[in-house]
């Protein structure tokens, strides 16, 4: 991906990030998320634990600064972040924050982003 492209994708809106993450993860078949001992995480302003994952390792990259300096990029197969990752965390009360840009994020229910990964995995 050259710098033109990385830097027209990270400053779309947060909905448009989005759909961009379900067709990019699906036709990658990977997820990427940061992680030292654990996965990263924040909260939201309602004290809501996000996780966030991001469709290319360029993203995350850029994110992997500030509080989370110690973190690594780390690739998730995407079945794997279907049929266990994403259900895991529901049980633990988590929420994916999908494609943070250091600004904002989508977020939303795992069964809304399990739902539209498999609507896209459809097409495929």
């Amino acid at each position: 991906m050259n710098q033109k492209e990385f830097e027209s994708v990270i400053n779309l809106p947060a909905n448009i990030r989005y759909e961009y993450f379900i067709k990019k993860v699906v036709d990658s078949e990977e997820v990427w998320g940061l992680y030292e001992n654990g996965w990263s995480v924040t909260e939201d302003d309602k004290g809501n634990k996000l996780v966030p994952f991001w469709p290319k390792k360029e993203f995350a990259e850029y994110c992997a600064s500030d509080d989370w300096g110690i973190y690594s990029t780390k690739r998730i197969n995407l079945t794997e972040f279907i049929n266990e990752f994403l259900p895991n965390f529901k049980k633990e009360g988590f929420l994916p924050s999908i494609f943070f840009n250091n600004a904002d994020s989508a977020l939303l229910d795992v069964d809304i982003l399990i739902e539209d990964l498999k609507t896209e995995l459809e097409k495929y």
